[in-house]
């Protein structure tokens, strides 16, 4: 090796190791007024496709089943606590909701497995390792559970069986409003893998708003207090942990920052904050209640559509794979002080 390669050595580790800028940005001197004499790196993948296959679930199926899901949890939820507390309106109300978002949701699963024997064939073995194997079997018993008790609650028969089952789906209604955040998390798709802590959170909260808002539309001023206390706490924590995920995200977050999730996102937080500043200033009026309630649920569902498109974003994004295995070798070498690392094979 001569003198001259040497020397050029550390330079090109350097401009390899800060090679991370995007397209079309200009150099820009670094460190004692040195200045990049080459062009920065693109992220590229082969013929330009993505380096990662995006999910293949189907928009608008995928989170309308989401919504409905987290709506009808907390429904249940809702009902089993009119029932308990003396409020028929609210008991009666959390009760049909959750009827109908688990019958509304399992119709859209059923849709985007595009053959109902699919939906049968995953209840034939229960895997815990699989969130989807454990999420149809949290599915399956809490719509049966609660479509009995609004059959009770509609009919006026069995009424003591009626609110059995309906609390049984209450206890099964938070797994089934926050599963498929970790069914998300379990996935390649690097804005929903690193979200893992907070999107459970996020999802938590979005329920919880939607069935609020849903009493708010359904019960009496007399008997909504519980509903518009769950609402506003739902969409605090979703405004909350949704603005905190987005920010610990760093790079993988700009998905959030442009193109359609941005304009969800957006929505969703206006809708939020209206629907929860109503929720605590107009209670006492049916109108404003109702009103209020329609706008919760309109930010959970808008929520739920605006993970799920950052979802696919980021998996058709290189930098959202390069990026972050890099940032893990270089910490890998740091640690270790060696100058190779063992594979990265978190998106294996």
């Amino acid at each position: 090796m001569t003198d001259a390669n040497a020397a050029e050595m550390p330079e090109r580790a350097r401009i390899d190791r800060d090679a991370v800028k995007p397209r079309g940005q200009k150099s820009r001197r670094r460190g004692r007024g040195d200045e990049l004499q080459v062009p920065e790196a693109e992220f590229r993948s082969y013929y330009g496709r993505p380096i990662i296959k995006a999910p293949v679930w189907k928009n608008p199926d995928v989170p309308l089943y989401l919504f409905l899901g987290g709506l009808a949890a907390t429904s249940s939820g809702l009902g089993a606590l009119g029932g308990a507390t003396d409020r028929p309106t609210l008991r009666r109300t959390g009760r049909l909701a959750a009827a109908a978002g688990a019958a509304g949701g399992t119709v859209f699963l059923v849709h985007d497995l595009h053959r109902p024997k699919r939906f049968l064939h995953m209840l034939r073995v229960f895997k815990p390792t699989s969130p989807l194997s454990v999420g149809t079997w949290i599915l399956s018993p809490f719509a049966t559970f609660a479509a009995a008790t609004a059959a009770s609650e509609l009919t006026g028969l069995f009424r003591r069986a009626g609110d059995a089952s309906g609390a049984v789906a209450a206890v099964i209604g938070p797994a089934l409003g926050t599963y498929t955040a970790v069914l998300f998390s379990n996935t390649a798709v690097p804005t929903w893998h690193e979200a893992h802590r907070e999107l459970p959170i996020v999802f938590a909260g979005s329920a919880a708003a939607a069935g609020g808002g849903m009493g708010l539309v359904g019960a009496s001023v007399r008997d909504n207090v519980p509903a518009a206390r769950l609402a506003v706490a739902g969409a605090v924590v979703e405004l909350a942990a949704g603005e905190f995920m987005e920010r610990k995200l760093g790079l993988l977050g700009d998905v959030y920052q442009k193109g359609r999730a941005h304009t969800l996102m957006r929505a969703s937080k206006a809708c939020l904050a209206a629907g929860a500043v109503g929720a605590v200033l107009g209670r006492r009026h049916r109108w404003s209640a109702a009103l209020s309630g329609l706008a919760l649920m309109a930010g959970s569902a808008l929520t739920r559509f605006g993970v799920f498109d950052a979802g696919i974003a980021s998996a058709n994004d290189p930098a959202h794979i390069v990026v972050p295995q890099r940032e893990r070798i270089r910490q890998r070498q740091a640690t270790t002080g060696t100058d190779v690392a063992p594979p990265d094979r978190t998106f294996a």
